[in-house]
C-alpha cells in the first residue's frame, strides 16, 4: 500500500471530526506530484526545515540583542519551543500534529533582525508598513528557493500569517480575523504560552526582574518555575477545550493571570532602558541601511541581483533584504558600509 495513504486513512479514524486532514487539504499554489511516504502537511514541515530562513533564525533576536550567554533564547529556540507546545495541545485534542508542527515552525519566517524593534523600523519607514507575519508567508510563498518559493499548502499558510496577535488578547474579540483551522489557533495560542514564559526566564537570567517581582497574583495561579507556569497553561487549554471543541478556550483564572503577565513584561521588560537603549541604536542600524540599498540597488547582491535586473521595485528589494538579516550579520554590514575600515598595508 502507499505508505502516504495509509497514514491518510489513520489520521480519518483517528483524528478528532474537528482536524484538518491532509487528503482534504485545499491544496498549494502550484500543482506537485504527491509524495509516496509524506501526507501534505508533514512535507510542508520538512520543507521548512530544510529552508535557509529556517537556519537564519539561530542568529535572530528574540528579546536580548545578540545575547553572549548560551542560554538566552533566539528566534529559532522560541520557534522550537512554540513547536513542541503546540504540538501537545494538537495531540491532546486530537487534532493534526504534522499541521500544528509545519504552521509552528514557519511562523517566525519573516521577523526582521533585531527582534521587533527592527520590524517597528520597516513598519515606519516601508511604503504599505511592514508585519513579520506578511513577512513570512511572502517567505514561504515567494523569497525562499531563489524565488521559487516553498509551495506550502492553504493550510499551512493560512496559519502563519494569522498567527500574530501583537498586544491584542489572546482570544480574538468579536470573532475577530484568525486561522481558518483549529491547528493554526493553536499555533497563536502556544505562541504567547512560550514567549510569556521564557521572556521571564531570560529576563529573571538577564538581571531585569526577580521573581519576587512578578505580580503574585500571576504566580499563585500559574506557579513560580517555568515550566510549572507551562505546564498550568498548557493543562488549561486542554482541558477547558475538549468539551468546547471546535472552541478553543481557557479558564477565566488563568487566562486573566496570563494577561497580567504579559503587561507585567510590557512595563518592565520590552521598554526597560538597559533592552530599549540598544533597541534603538539597532533602530538606527536598520533605518539605515534600508536608506543605503534603496540609493544604491546594484550593492544588494546574491539571490537579489537577478530580481533588481527584473524590475523589481527598490524599495520592497531592500526591505526583503534587510528582513532576511541575521543580527550578527546586520552589524557586519553596517560597519563595513558606515564605519571607517582600518588601512592594511602589506
Amino acid at each position: 500500500m502507499n505508505i502516504r495513504k495509509m497514514l491518510e486513512e489513520q489520521e480519518m479514524k483517528l483524528l478528532s471530526p474537528y482536524a484538518a486532514f491532509s487528503a482534504k487539504s485545499r491544496g498549494r499554489l502550484h500543482l506537485i506530484p504527491e509524495c509516496s511516504l509524506r501526507p501534505a502537511y508533514q512535507q510542508d514541515r520538512d520543507r521548512i526545515v530544510h529552508s535557509k530562513s529556517f537556519r537564519r533564525l539561530k542568529r535572530k533576536t528574540q528579546v536580548f540583542l545578540s545575547p553572549t550567554g548560551d542560554h538566552y533564547r533566539t528566534r529559532l529556540t522560541h520557534t522550537l519551543e512554540v513547536a513542541q507546545i503546540a504540538r501537545t495541545i494538537a495531540k491532546s485534542l486530537r487534532l493534526n500534529e504534522d499541521l500544528t508542527e509545519a504552521i509552528a515552525l514557519g511562523h517566525d519566517l519573516g521577523h526582521t533582525p533585531f527582534g521587533h524593534a527592527g520590524e517597528a523600523v520597516l513598519n515606519k519607514i516601508h511604503p504599505g508598513g511592514f508585519h513579520h507575519e506578511q513577512q513570512s508567508l511572502r517567505v514561504v510563498d515567494v523569497l525562499e528557493k531563489n524565488g521559487r518559493g516553498l509551495n506550502l499548502t492553504f493550510e499551512v499558510r493560512d496559519g502563519i500569517v494569522n498567527h500574530s496577535k501583537g498586544s491584542k488578547p489572546l482570544f480574538p474579540e468579536n470573532n475577530g480575523p484568525q486561522a481558518v483551522t483549529l491547528e493554526g489557533r493553536i499555533v497563536r495560542l502556544a505562541d504567547s504560552i512560550a514567549y510569556v514564559n521564557h521572556d521571564v526566564d531570560d529576563a529573571i537570567r538577564g538581571g531585569l526582574i526577580k521573581l519576587e517581582g512578578i505580580p503574585g497574583r500571576c504566580l499563585g495561579v500559574l506557579g513560580e518555575t517555568n515550566s510549572g507556569r507551562i505546564n498550568t497553561m498548557v493543562c488549561d487549554l486542554i482541558y477547558t477545550s475538549r468539551e468546547r471543541l471546535p472552541q478553543l478556550s481557557m479558564s477565566p483564572e488563568v487566562l486573566e493571570a496570563i494577561e497580567e503577565l504579559r503587561a507585567f513584561l510590557n512595563s518592565t521588560v520590552y521598554y526597560d532602558e538597559r533592552t530599549y537603549r540598544e533597541f534603538r541604536k539597532a533602530s538606527k542600524v536598520v533605518e539605515e541601511l534600508y536608506a543605503y540599498f534603496v540609493r544604491y540597488p546594484a550593492q544588494i547582491g546574491g539571490e537579489f541581483r537577478k530580481r533588481l535586473e527584473q524590475g523589481e521595485e527598490t524599495q520592497r528589494l531592500a526591505c526583503d533584504f534587510i528582513a532576511g538579516m541575521t543580527d550578527t550579520y546586520a552589524l557586519k554590514l553596517y560597519e563595513q558600509i558606515f564605519l571607517p575600515q582600518p588601512w592594511l598595508v602589506m
